[in-house]
């Protein structure tokens, strides 16, 4: 048998290992390898602790959103990865997910397109299955209260036009983003959600509560209806 040649994390230089080279250095000289390989600690027999976390992230196309996606027991699957180490990894990649949305509720003014998909993204980015949202903003564009309409499949969702425009009325809003997600990861509009968005501009009119833009979100990108010309 050919001897196992993974030399432990204990026996790297000083400066290699990660915990001592973020004490060292900073967190942001680190590698997502490396950060990882501090939560689990360590590998397995033929791994390292930056090793298997360098192969994880691999099958997850070296995508932390994608790796955020994987459930405890798909984590599990990798040998070395027990659950206490699944959960620390996800658990750690959560932390991130609402860290983004804290920085984001500092800013509570709608400027354009960007600011809003950051608010909805936060919300959408891991889900694997549709879901439909609204942002109602008073006069200064500023952020009342955002809502979920509906939940769906892994390609459709509804959006009942009387729900979201009773509660768009019952917080005072004059007016509303929509927003819902694509989990394949294309942004582009379907023929349905232009109807939609139609419908839903057509009607606030009558109601004087203005749809300002439809945001589509993908998995790190976004559509706006408005940017394009089509609200």
């Amino acid at each position: 048998m050919k001897p196992n040649t993974i030399q432990s994390i204990k026996n790297w230089a000083t400066e290699d290992r990660p915990r001592e080279k973020m004490l060292k250095k900073s967190a942001e000289a680190l590698s997502d390898a490396e950060l990882i390989a501090i939560l689990i600690g360590s590998g397995n027999a033929n791994e390292s602790a930056v090793d298997l976390s360098r192969h994880i992230l691999k099958d997850a196309g070296n995508n932390l959103i994608t790796l955020s996606q994987l459930s405890i027991n798909e984590l599990m699957d990798y040998n070395g990865i027990g659950e206490a180490k699944a959960v620390s990894i996800a658990a750690a990649l959560e932390l991130g997910r609402r860290r983004r949305f804290a920085e984001t509720v500092q800013q509570p003014l709608i400027r354009n397109s960007q600011d809003a998909f950051e608010y909805f993204y936060m919300r959408m980015s891991d889900l694997k299955h549709e879901q439909f949202w609204i942002m109602m903003l008073n006069p200064a564009n500023k952020v009342i209260k955002l809502e979920k309409i509906s939940d769906g499949g892994v390609n459709s969702t509804s959006a009942d036009p009387k729900r979201i425009f009773r509660i768009a009325l019952e917080n005072s809003a004059t007016a509303v983003m929509l927003c819902h997600n694509h989990p394949s990861g294309s942004v582009a509009p379907s023929d349905r959600d232009k109807a939609l968005t139609r419908n839903l501009v057509n009607a606030g009119k009558l109601l004087e509560i203005k749809i300002l833009d439809h945001i589509v979100v993908g998995i790190d990108n976004y559509f706006s209806f408005a940017d394009s010309g089509l609200i």
